[in-house]
């Protein structure tokens, strides 16, 4: 690191003779490091440039919406509202002064451009991409010095239903301006995006927010959380093999797949049968508020004898916390030479550089619709689960299941079979709901969805034959089938 960026790095930087907030300072501090690390200059900012491209994301589109909107607020007033991609890429900008606008082009924070940490160093939308927290980045906190005219305020926008990072909501104004007031606009239209998203979502469930307690440690010679299940496919037998094989060997894997595809259960089935006695720690990326908890309790686990680690969604992690953990597994496995360490996301391109460089060998893990042959034994393992015994799926019902595309992968199986195994003894297809029976991937809405689900309830009737669904629904026959062909309904008779 240079002599500059060392000093502008310092643990409580001093901007204009005002002490900044430690937490912040802290925050600050950080970023600066990781620029210089990216090799980012302090003089110029020097984006790369991807280019405008055509967006056609939910996220764009109610961001868009959102912003504009403001904008015609703020038409007169000396800000830049600005939506960039979870790589920084920013994808459209707002504003009515020309004279900011100019000064905004002579630094490229403009559309096409990439203002990311490792392409601009520290600036507000850089800062809350990389810690997936709100960011005010002002004036000389900016880590090239060509920024120091503006106040930067930016708020990640999180996909309400999967928790993936979209992007961010930009505003840009200049330095003289106050950052409290940029931040609680951003907030408030990054809320409002988030929550345009969901109401277009036609319905679905959010995702539960991340909980405080984010570990869950498993004694030596138990299962691991979903158990053992007999039977399962050729696949899945591979990669439980080859993270066995990695743990024994000392090795840090990483297993990729979508997300409740099984990772974490077969990276904690290869640890297990690997080690037997080992306790098990289990970790998931924190909510932000908890972020500094979380990474206050790796030490003193990672220092215990006998214990693997998994830790979940690593391409989630905010840039901090994964360059800290990274440092606490070195210094740990330097203790502690071979202990294992098994990580889990969706692919490796998306996790974080560091933790990605310590990463030795990679298991994927195939979605369950590629695993038609694993959805029966994980039906029956969840009944028992739900039940305590095994009850009985019938072949309508289990044609139902196995032909499913199942977005949600294991953990949607699970759900399903769960309130089916909670309503009778017997699983046929009328118990199961209606999303195993569509095969159509566009959003509907409410109305569209009560029609779906009622026809599905109707034709999944013991015995209901398409003419008395018809005269039941009050609708032709005709219409019936048109209906079952738009929703992409596939029902075992």
């Amino acid at each position: 690191m240079s002599e500059d960026a060392s000093r502008r790095a310092g643990p409580h930087p001093l901007r204009g003779g005002v002490q900044v907030e430690a937490r912040v300072a802290d925050r600050l501090a950080a970023s600066w490091r990781r620029s210089s690390e990216y090799g980012v200059t302090t003089e110029a900012v020097e984006p790369v440039f991807a280019g405008t491209r055509e967006q056609d994301s939910l996220f764009f589109e109610c961001g868009r919406e959102v912003l504009t909107d403001l904008h015609r607020t703020l038409v007169d007033e000396p800000v830049s509202l600005m939506l960039t991609d979870a790589d920084g890429l920013v994808l459209n900008r707002l504003a009515g002064d020309t004279s900011l606008l100019r000064s905004l082009d002579a630094v490229h924070l403009a559309p096409g451009f990439a203002f990311s940490e490792r392409e601009a160093g520290t600036s507000g939308l850089g800062l809350a991409l990389a810690d997936r927290l709100p960011s005010v980045v002002r004036a000389e906190e900016h880590y090239s010095t060509s920024l120091a005219g503006f106040t930067c305020a930016a708020v990640p926008v999180l996909d309400p239903l999967s928790g993936r990072l979209e992007g961010s909501v930009n505003i840009t104004t200049w330095s003289e301006q106050p950052g409290k007031l940029l931040l609680a606009l951003a907030q408030s239209a990054a809320g409002a995006t988030s929550a345009l998203m969901l109401a277009r979502s036609r319905g679905r469930s959010p995702r539960p927010a991340p909980r405080g307690e984010v570990f869950h440690v498993q004694p030596g010679s138990l299962e691991p959380g979903s158990g053992t299940v007999q039977g399962l496919s050729a696949v899945w037998r591979e990669a439980l093999q080859r993270s066995e094989d990695a743990v024994r060997s000392g090795r840090v894997v990483l297993a990729v797949g979508e997300r409740g595809s099984g990772r974490s259960t077969v990276l904690a089935q290869g640890v297990r049968r690997a080690r037997p006695r080992d306790r098990i720690l289990s970790a998931s990326p924190p909510a932000p508020q908890d972020l500094d908890a979380w990474l206050a309790l790796w030490s003193p686990e990672l220092g215990k004898a006998d214990t693997s680690v998994v830790v979940g969604d690593v391409d989630a992690l905010p840039a901090r916390a994964a360059e800290e953990l990274r440092c606490l597994v070195v210094a740990a496995r330097a203790a502690r030479p071979g202990l294992p360490v098994v990580l889990t996301a969706e692919n490796l391109a998306e996790v974080p550089a560091g933790l990605a460089a310590l990463v030795d060998t990679v298991v994927c893990v195939p979605p369950l619709r590629d695993r038609p042959g694993d959805v029966l034994p994980l039906a029956q393992h969840f009944v028992r689960q739900t039940r305590g015994r095994d009850l009985d799926i019938t072949a309508a019902a289990g044609r139902a299941l196995e032909s499913c595309s199942w977005p949600g992968n294991v953990d949607q199986l699970h759900q399903v079979v769960r309130r089916a195994a909670l309503q009778a003894d017997r699983i046929d297809v009328r118990h199961l709901p209606s999303e195993v029976f569509s095969g159509s991937t566009h959003r509907l809405t409410r109305l569209e969805a009560l029609e779906r689900d009622e026809i599905v309830r109707v034709l999944t009737a013991p015995g209901t034959t398409v003419k008395q669904a018809a005269v039941e629904l009050g609708m032709s026959r005709a219409t019936i089938y048109r209906k079952v062909a738009q929703y992409d309904l596939r029902i075992p008779r």
